[in-house]
């Protein structure tokens, strides 16, 4: 009976192993495809996930382009991608194919969750109705509450001016600035969303900070990357609530600031920020199953503005300031077009950036050597395209290495330098560039840009008017080296304020 039952065993994992291995093959059949990009060999039900460095996928995918070429394929478990590195690629597949690269992989991670096809935000929802309907919403409110006019840009001036006020407290000892600029930057989004401004140590805003960092590391990694692309395992009791549990709280936090609007908001007036604007569209969508506003989708809207909007931006400037203590002559040369165009007292405003193209350039500079968003957000084909001459069929993953692109060395004069150059003609004027794309391009390309621009623009001048900045003494000189994660960051550093 024992030797019978053994004989069973051993038959079904015999049939299991064959029926895994066939759905493997079923699943790698497109790589047989004529002109289907090359990449490495996969490992059955593995696919590649072996080879890639999911802390670091930069440093898989240039070793890997090095021997595959600007375009080549992956195998995820059982998900089809295909990398796209250098400008000519991913500028031929994000806007000469864009209504057909538009679409989003799938995110079982956030069906998980309990966010169905019709409640997915704006940076991950599926191309479509549902996408147009909430992308729609998201520009044109943002355009009512003053992006691209004085209003907005006053808003960020006066934060500006807090900001300096806390880094002047410092009276020229040693810091770090991060904290700081999360706080500055969170409180423009806090703004528009929530129309209000939080002071720095406010528990309920320095929570809200705190749990969208920690959401934010939760999406990034090895694990949240098995997990959507072998979703059988978000079955595993309390895995789930583990490891999002940023997540769960930051959702938390969003509907207790959206109560509190609803019961603080008169229909009869006008909206006092986005929240009150998509309680209106909510209420107005009652009874319409075809409308995509609802509850869910306006925390995931809210999700999308704070952890794109805030992180990203204050990520930068992070690295702006430490690249200005590393490269004092830069710092200086900021200073005197400041001090030219602006003067010590006046507030910067946006209208001097015409004024001030080695500032302009050094922003864009900052944002190109440090890409801190090297991959972007995935993309998927909705059809068969072709890029480069290589065939990519309907349903493939699309991964764009923006690092590739803003340090393609043939197009870049110095590509792994800092260098404020890439950016002026020999008259010193400020020069747009093709390859210039941090913020992606095509359809999906961040809604939030403007903003970003606008207050990188004006906190750093701000900042640089009124202080000079400089390596504390006694302490190393800081690495302008990166730490991945969802973002890349600079080693933690500190910094001298010094009022000018």
């Amino acid at each position: 009976m024992g030797l019978l039952t053994g004989d069973v065993l051993v038959s079904l994992a015999v049939a299991m192993a064959i029926f895994l291995l066939l759905v493997d093959l079923m699943h790698r059949r497109q790589r047989w495809a004529p002109h289907y990009p090359p990449g490495p060999m996969a490992l059955p039900g593995l696919g590649n996930l072996l080879q890639v460095d999911f802390q670091d996928p930069r440093r898989s995918f240039h070793q890997l382009r090095r021997r595959y070429g600007d375009v080549f394929s992956l195998q995820l478990a059982w998900t089809p991608a295909v990398v796209l590195n250098g400008l000519a690629a991913v500028r031929e597949a994000l806007v000469t194919c864009n209504e057909d690269t538009a679409d989003r992989p799938p995110m079982p991670i956030f069906n998980h969750l309990g966010f169905g096809p019709r409640s997915q935000g704006v940076a991950m929802a599926h191309y479509g109705p549902v996408w147009r309907e909430q992308r729609r919403f998201s520009v044109s409110t943002l355009r009512n509450f003053g992006l691209g006019k004085k209003s907005l840009e006053q808003w960020v001036t006066e934060e500006a001016a807090c900001l300096c006020g806390a880094f002047a407290d410092h009276a020229g000892h040693p810091f770090s600035p991060n904290a700081l600029l999360n706080k500055a930057v969170g409180n423009v989004i806090a703004s528009l969303t929530f129309g209000r401004r939080f002071e720095y140590n406010d528990p309920c805003f320095l929570r809200l900070l705190h749990v969208t960092k920690t959401a934010l590391e939760e999406t990034s990694g090895f694990l949240p990357s098995v997990l959507n692309v072998v979703p059988v395992l978000l079955r595993i009791p309390g895995l789930v609530d583990k490891v999002f549990s940023g997540h769960k709280e930051f959702w938390g936090l969003v509907d207790e600031l959206v109560t509190e609007h609803r019961m603080t908001r008169d229909p009869a007036q006008p909206p006092r920020d986005m929240t009150d604007a998509y309680l209106a569209e909510v209420e107005k969508a009652q009874g319409n199953p075809d409308s995509s506003f609802n509850d869910e989708n306006l925390r995931m809207v809210v999700t999308d503005l704070f952890i794109a909007g805030m992180v990203t931006t204050s990520a930068t400037l992070v690295w702006a300031l430490l690249l200005m203590i590393l490269h004092p002559e830069v710092q200086r040369r900021v200073q005197q077009e400041i001090d030219e165009v602006i003067g010590p007292a006046r507030r910067p405003e946006m209208g001097d950036q015409a004024h001030m193209p080695y500032t302009t350039a050094v922003v864009h500079e900052v944002q190109r050597f440090i890409h801190s968003n090297p991959m972007g957000a995935p993309h998927m084909t909705s059809r068969d395209v072709e890029v480069q001459g290589f065939l990519i069929p309907k349903g493939t993953v699309l991964f764009t290495n923006l690092s590739s692109v803003l340090k393609d060395e043939a197009v870049w004069e110095k590509p792994f330098r800092f260098h404020p150059g890439h950016f002026l003609d020999a008259q010193g004027r400020f020069v747009k560039q093709e390859a210039f794309m941090p913020f992606s391009a095509g359809r999906r390309a961040c809604l939030g840009e403007p903003l970003a621009r606008m207050e990188l623009f004006l906190f750093f001048t701000c900042l640089l008017q009124r202080f000079s900045f400089s390596v504390p003494a006694g302490q190393p000189r800081p690495s302008d080296h990166g730490i991945f994660g969802t973002l890349v960051t600079p080693v933690p550093y500190q910094l001298c304020a010094v009022p000018r």
